[in-house]
């Protein structure tokens, strides 16, 4: 039943996402934005917590979680290292999975070849 969860959240997530895409005029860089922002204010109200409690990778693996966990890794940095940390403490939080799509996305240009029309 878990798993049954997680799919229909994040596939909730998608949706929402590809409603914005059809039905408005928005670019998809302002759809991921504002979905960060999402994740940025429900961490900020703590509010994401209890949605990841149930929601789990449902919630936390689409853009929303990501925005969360800059936020939450700001919110600590700004605890133990005073403003400074808001600047820094996002980009403590969320370094591995940066660094991991820009070592993915260097691997996959290696492999593969780009078509233009």
């Amino acid at each position: 039943m878990e798993y049954l969860w997680v799919f229909l959240i994040g596939g909730l997530v998608c949706m929402l996402g590809e409603i914005l895409i059809i039905t408005t005029k928005i670019t998809s860089a302002r759809i991921l934005v504002t979905f960060v922002l999402i994740g940025v204010i429900l961490q900020a109200f703590n509010l994401f917590q209890p949605i990841s409690e149930f929601a789990k990778a449902g919630i936390n693996v689409p853009i929303i979680g990501f925005g969360a966990s800059l936020a939450k890794g700001a919110m600590n940095a700004v605890e133990s290292s005073g403003l400074l940390g808001a600047f820094v403490g996002g980009l403590e939080a969320t370094a591995g999975g940066i660094a991991a799509a820009v070592i993915f996305a260097f691997i996959f240009s290696l492999i593969s070849r780009s078509k233009t029309k």
